[in-house]
């Protein structure tokens, strides 16, 4: 069995923030480009939680996949909690919908 990665990361639709997270989702590195240092302090903090939730989904889906590739019965699977792919899926276009991810204004400083 090939061995499981122990960072995971996300990253906004702009990639202007990215995170690395562990399996669990708890922050191990974030990356935020100048710009977006100054966003209101509020949205800025739950953009990076909403990444670290995002990453954490995306470990979760890649540990189920690496269980069942090493021959996990599907109820075991099943009770273990960890996303599937249609769930992780489901869980990104809503939080895409929901979180406002468009600038408040085009104009930038130069």
């Amino acid at each position: 069995m090939d061995e499981f990665p122990t960072e995971f990361s996300a990253s906004s639709v702009t990639g202007a923030i990215v995170v690395r997270t562990t399996e669990q989702g708890l922050p191990v590195g974030i990356t935020v480009d100048r710009e977006q240092v100054r966003r209101d302090p509020a949205e800025l903090a739950a953009e990076i939680l909403r990444l670290c939730r995002k990453s954490a989904k995306r470990a979760g889906l890649a540990r189920r996949n690496q269980l069942a590739e090493a021959g996990f019965d599907p109820a075991l699977l099943a009770a273990t909690g960890l996303p599937t792919e249609a769930e992780v899926a489901a869980a990104e276009i809503v939080e895409e919908q929901e979180y406002d991810t468009e600038p408040d204004s085009w104009l930038r400083s130069v």
